[in-house]
């Protein structure tokens, strides 16, 4: 082939990160890789920029949505509202080779610590023989005394354990952390790739970037094996929906397919755990807590407790609960033990330590407390057993030259008087790692939280990758660093693609099953309320928007008749959205209360707050993009116009009617579904009754012609009858007609037919008193026409629904005493 003369040389190959800097002197993980690790970095650079100009959009606002379509968020102490996940789009990226050398160590850490807290809570022959000092046991808050000579059915008192590790600048990893107690951050891990990976396409695979699947599929199989009974139930143990990592363990629980519970779902039974659910109690085999050993039981810890379980230790003390971690091992986690790891490695395994900590002198020793006084400004005072002493009250560690010198004085004098309370820790100089800022790559520090986990072979597994925080600004952090302000995936690349590290999937393919699965008593109550609360609110909303003249009449503009405003404007004082004092207000002055005033029960803001604070606890059964919807906020009221009024309302309507259609076709039809739905159809059905009675009673045609709006059936009437709105028609329509589904006799059947195969608890047959209690409201309206129908019918309804309300909390959700029941405002029960 000939060449052509003067042909333009090829591109040169685009490297976004040229221009990082290149005198980074803090073992920066991208300029210290090795060449093959080196050319990942720069094709995942690379690759982010593509994807942006192809897209339009910036990788950060692709991977805020992937942030926002998964519902990620989080909340610090003091938070009343969650914060959106801060992922940065650019992972750190450590070669294999790199990665084994840490994950050796992780794993032999993770049997060090085993075996530590076998013999604290069995032999103790570490005090007796002089390797560990009684007072670093007995120092400790997380100390379980109660625990001493309690073995695990499967002597495993660790499954899963989170450990925070530094690089230093030479790129040596050291251990800041161990994380026992809690494994916070592997939820957070496992959002951020599945983030990640959809917001990025093929980037990660191109890069060859270990999958982190496989790891929590062991990590359910390891937490099954040890329950030795087959198929066994395991529950997720969450302080509420309250608790700063609520989010996390939501996600957590619906992607392994754990119940998330909280105390008071459970309940011990002759030494066995159940949860309470609307078919009885059910057995749990095994408990992934998320709370302080002290919290777990009552009755043999903290006696303050309310999250807790009564009995509960004589469940797992009996063999007949696997809990993973047992409790008491978070003693480990306090900053004394770290001044001893080294000798215990040697002691416990015969080995040195892979991983070390970082140096670490326990004040409690007499030597090591002249070293830590002696050279102040070289250490981080922390206090000894992670709780607050004098000095420093937050229980936050604190630079020594940081203080000022009364502070310094105030801690010296406080280290003297109880020299066991305190540790003083090296500083350590943190690695840095390509931060996405903007548009272009800057260094920054970083931590980075690891996990092991004990796999269906009853060995430990190290999940490839993990969690990193990155620092707020570009200087060097210490051991402090707290927060943070971004997160990052961490992946572990290989030269080539290497498929056998893990599927996409939990692991084995499991039995074929149908159905919804168990439904947790306060579950059921929590779904039956959203749905209540979801109707209540609707219905508000269309007052409001009647009142505004929203209308398919033509002559709504117009204005409409007085006395129906009037009626209409009772209705909002009925539902709790008004006062009393406010009917006297103008209409349009009465629709913005309604709408936005937070202090009154019935008002919509009230009611999305109760939506919003329900649906949290149901976050593990919500898919995200309902989930999205219902968690928006009340939209803001700019203008008390009439106008502006409705544009809120009209914009409320269509997101009720998005949650309906998502709440219809999304969920399985299940007890879960079935329950929000009867909270839906009960709500519906007593709203029908109420603006019947105060509405079907006007002789104007506007009074008929606003009820066929409030319950959304003009379109039906103008089809079938080609007349103004008179009152029988309507009325049969939206009272007897069976297939409008917004009818009072329609919600009756939907509810028959639903509380008919709830399950029952008698094995008589006999119908429960929710089931008689449907049939005896639905009876009346099977045989009768509409001149039957009269007031005294409907009031009779409305007393039949709310003692069905009541019949179904009172068998279903009440079963047991319950500490703190779901708020509830007091509108129509």
């Amino acid at each position: 082939m000939a060449l052509v003369e003067n042909a333009a040389p090829p591109a040169p190959a685009m490297n976004r990160l040229q221009d990082y800097p290149v005198d980074v002197d803090a073992g920066d993980l991208f300029r210290h890789a090795s060449g093959d690790v080196a050319e990942k970095w720069v094709a995942m650079a690379n690759g982010l920029s593509t994807l942006a100009a192809e897209s339009g959009l910036s990788v950060q606002e692709l991977v805020a949505r992937q942030i926002q379509d998964m519902g990620m968020s989080f909340r610090i102490a003091g938070d009343d509202e969650e914060r959106e996940w801060p992922l940065t789009p650019m992972p750190l990226l450590i070669g294999a080779q790199e990665w084994a050398e840490v994950e050796r160590g992780l794993i032999q850490r993770a049997r060090l610590l085993e075996q530590l807290v076998a013999d604290i809570y069995g032999p103790q022959r570490l005090v007796d023989d002089g390797f560990l000092p009684a007072a670093v046991i007995a120092g400790s808050r997380y100390f379980a005394r109660n625990m001493v000579g309690l073995k695990p059915r499967a002597d495993h008192y660790l499954h899963v354990y989170a450990v925070d590790l530094a690089r230093g600048p030479r790129g040596q990893w050291r251990v800041l952390g161990d994380r026992l107690r809690l494994a916070n951050g592997i939820g957070y891990a496992l959002e951020n790739r599945l983030a990640l990976s959809r917001g990025t396409g093929t980037l990660l695979s191109e890069i060859n970037a270990r999958r982190v699947a496989r790891f929590f599929g062991d990590l359910r199989a390891g937490i099954a094996r040890d329950c030795q009974r087959e198929s066994p139930r395991i529950a997720l143990l969450t302080p509420g929906r309250f608790n700063q990592s609520y989010p996390e363990q939501a996600h957590l629980a619906r992607y392994l397919g754990f119940p998330l519970v909280e105390g008071r779902d459970l309940a011990v039974i002759d030494d066995r755990l159940y949860i309470r659910t609307i078919a009885g109690p059910k057995r749990i085999d095994a408990v992934w807590r998320w709370i302080d050993t002290n919290a777990l039981d009552p009755l043999s810890f903290d006696a303050r407790s309310t999250i807790g379980v009564p009995d509960m230790f004589d469940a797992w003390a009996s063999g007949g609960l696997e809990m993973a971690n047992w409790p008491g091992v978070e003693l480990l986690e306090a900053p004394a033990f770290a001044a001893f790891m080294p000798r215990l490695c040697r002691t416990l395994l015969g080995e040195e330590p892979l991983l070390p900590n970082i140096a670490t002198w326990w004040c409690g020793q007499p030597v090591e407390a002249d070293i830590v006084r002696a050279r102040f400004d070289e250490f981080v005072i922390t206090p000894a057993f992670g709780q607050p002493v004098e000095g420093l009250e937050d229980g936050c560690g604190v630079a020594g030259a940081s203080l000022s010198p009364s502070a310094r004085d105030l801690l010296f004098d406080a280290m003297q008087r109880r020299p066991m309370d305190y540790c003083g820790q090296e500083i350590v100089h943190l690695s840095t790692t390509p931060a996405l800022v903007g548009d272009r790559f800057e260094p920054r520090p970083f931590t980075l939280r690891a996990f092991v986990a004990r796999g269906p072979d009853g060995e430990w597994t190290v999940m490839p990758g993990g969690f990193a925080r990155l620092a707020s600004s570009g200087g060097l952090l210490t051991s402090l660093m707290g927060e943070g302000d971004l997160s990052a995936d961490v992946c572990v690349v290989d030269t080539a693609a290497v498929p056998d590290y893990g599927s996409t999937t939990l692991g084995d393919a499991p039995a074929i099953r149908r159905g919804g699965g168990i439904l947790a008593s306060q579950a059921a109550d929590n779904l039956f309320w959203f749905g209540r609360y979801c109707e209540r609110a609707e219905m508000t909303v269309r007052i409001v928007r009647s009142i505004l003249g929203s209308s398919i009449e033509v002559d709504a503009g117009a204005g409409i008749n007085p006395a129906v405003r009037e009626k209409l404007v009772e209705l909002l004082f009925l539902w709790g959205a008004i006062r009393a004092k406010d009917q006297k207000l103008s209409a349009h002055e009465a629709c913005r209360i309604a709408l936005g005033d937070g202090g009154l029960p019935g008002s919509v803001s009230t009611l999305l707050g109760n939506i919003r604070g329900v649906g949290l606890s149901l976050r593990d059964r919500f898919a995200p993009d309902f989930w999205r919807i219902a968690s928006r906020p009340m939209p803001k009221l700019d203008s008390h116009r009439p106008g502006a009024l409705l544009r809120v309302a009209r914009e409320l309507v269509e997101r009720f009617g998005a949650l309906a259609g998502l709440g219809a076709e999304d969920m399985v039809r299940g007890p879960a579904w079935r329950f929000l739905d009867i909270g839906r159809r009960l709500e519906r059905a007593l709203a029908v009754c109420r603006m019947t009675r105060q509405l079907g009673v006007l002789p104007e045609a506007d009074a008929l012609g606003a009820l066929l709006d409030l319950c959304d059936s003009q379109i039906t009437y103008r089809s079938r009858y080609l007349s103004l709105p008179l009152r029988d028609p309507v009325l049969d329509l939206l009272l007897l007609d069976g297939e409008n589904p917004r009818s009072l006799v329609f919600q009756l059947q939907t509810l028959a037919a639903h509380v008919t195969v709830l399950p029952a608890l008698g094995e008589d047959n006999l119908p429960e008193a929710p089931l008689r209690e449907t049939r005896a409201a639905l009876a009346p309206f099977l045989s009768l026409t509409i001149d039957a129908v009269d007031d005294a019918l409907l009031g009779e309804t409305e007393r039949r629904l709310l003692t069905l309300s009541e019949a179904i909390s009172a068998r279903y959700f009440l079963q047991f005493e319950r500490s703190e029941p779901v708020v509830r405002s007091n509108l129509l029960v």
